[in-house]
Parts: C-alpha cells; structure tokens; sequence
C-alpha cells in the first residue's frame, strides 16, 4: 500500500472518530439538559382568529363551534399526572398532538415520550380520537395499548410514560 494510501486512511479514519465524539458530547448535552420549552399563541394570534370568526358567513361560524354541543362532548384536554399535572388545554376541533417534539401542542418532558408519540383529533361525528404515532413505548387508553385509532370516552385517562391525560367537559 502506498504512502499517501495509509495518510489518506488515516485521516478518514480521525474524522470519523471525532465526528462519533461530537454526536456523542450532543445526546449527552441533551440528556443532561432536557428539552426547551417554548412558550406558543399569543394574543395577536388570538385576536386573529376571533376576527376571522367574526367575518365568516353565519353558516360558518355555527359549523366552528357556535352551534350547541352535546351533554357528553369534552371540552378541554387536562393532564392529571407527571411533570405537567394541571396544564389545560381547550378543544376547538384543532388535532392536539404529543411528544417530545417543540412543535407539539403538549410538548412531553418524560424519557417514555417518543418526539412524535401520540395525537388526539375530533372525527366527523364530533368524538374525538387518540392514535399512536409509531412510538416506542406505546399509548395506553384504559391500560389497554393502542394498535389503531380508538375513541375516547369522557374521563377515560390516556397515559404516555408517566404522563396521564384525561378529556373532561
């Protein structure tokens, strides 16, 4: 083998080596620091979507929420266990989604949490669904994992981790 062969080999060999340190050092940083929470919506975004509500013809407007809802339909999204127990969240028909991920709606600080793990979204009849995403550790409703799209009932906890979720009026 020649010279230039063995150095070129040899430097290959050291990039990839402090490629693999660097890669490391960032899972460790990551670990030890959590993830960032950002805080979402304002009140510009708030008022925007009041305004476009007012001016939408009043078919519209009953269809996003202005007609009446049943007796049994949930209307807020509650945590009651794990590091966000009491965080609220309103259902407006939006699909809710969980996980580690900064751009999910409940964005989950539990190592159980896949980035992407599970999402909550009204059907058509107005019940409203939880799906698991793929995730790892599974999405449990009732203590009973989740294979496919299920309907939620009213009070029904969803638990992700150590992280319980429950729909209440």
């Amino acid at each position: 083998m020649s010279e230039l062969t063995l150095t070129v080999m040899r430097l290959g060999f050291l990039a990839v080596l402090w490629l693999f340190v660097i890669v490391a050092v960032q899972v460790i940083r990551s670990d030890l620091f959590g993830t960032r929470v950002t805080q979402r919506g304002s009140r510009r975004d708030a008022g925007r979507q009041q305004q476009a509500a007012r001016q939408a013809p009043p078919q519209q407007r009953q269809q996003t929420g202005g007609g009446r809802r049943g007796r049994n339909t949930p209307t807020k999204l509650v945590v009651t266990e794990g590091t966000l127990t009491g965080t609220t969240v309103a259902l407006q028909g939006q699909t809710i989604t969980l996980g580690r991920a900064h751009d999910s709606t409940i964005v989950l600080d539990d190592d159980y949490a896949s980035s992407r793990h599970a999402r909550i979204y009204p059907d058509r009849d107005g019940q409203w669904i939880v799906e698991d995403l793929g995730s790892t550790n599974g999405t449990y409703l009732d203590r009973t994992r989740l294979t496919t799209p299920t309907p939620i009932s009213l009070g029904a906890p969803i638990r992700i981790g150590k992280t319980v979720i429950e729909l209440r009026k």
